[in-house]
């Protein structure tokens, strides 16, 4: 009876101390980096966090300071539209993570990479994007000012095309 209690209590403490497979995690302001662009992320209000299922189907996060760099970097990834790939971005009004395919994105923000988006959660205003219309603006931008990235152009036809 002992082993089993010791072996349960075992099991509990790392079932409560495994990492998340869901959702977004605690970013470490000023000291995490964007996977794209490799800037800080301090910039509580329009960061951005990708979670995906590895070649071996563990669960991943890759943060970024900006949801320019974290559509730009998950374009050419094959899971990129898996069920399982979450996107959050942080709410441009109180830093809140909220699921970034759902938010609205409202222009002229100023933003760490200059996308000029910021994510809401609550109902559109009248010139707000959709998540389809934000990576849109976001391939124009990079395409227009960004010249680093040849694979953009592939990118924003492939968005025009959808």
């Amino acid at each position: 009876m002992r082993t089993l209690l010791i072996t349960l209590f075992m099991g509990w403490l790392l079932i409560g101390c495994s990492e998340p497979t869901t959702g977004p995690v605690e970013v470490h302001w000023d000291r995490d980096i964007c996977e794209r662009c490799r800037m800080i992320l301090s910039d509580r209000k329009h960061a951005a966090q990708i979670r995906y299922s590895d070649a071996q189907n563990r669960s991943r996060v890759r943060m970024f300071d900006d949801i320019g760099c974290a559509v730009i970097w998950l374009e050419d990834k094959p899971w990129r539209d898996a069920d399982t790939t979450e996107i959050w971005a942080s709410d441009h009004r109180n830093g809140e993570w909220i699921d970034a395919r759902s938010a609205f994105y409202i222009k002229r923000q100023m933003t760490p990479m200059e996308y000029g988006l910021g994510a809401q959660n609550q109902a559109p205003i009248e010139t707000s994007l959709s998540y389809a219309e934000a990576k849109l603006h976001i391939f124009e931008v990079e395409a227009t000012y960004n010249q680093h990235g040849t694979h953009i152009k592939d990118g924003l036809e492939r968005v025009e095309g959808q």
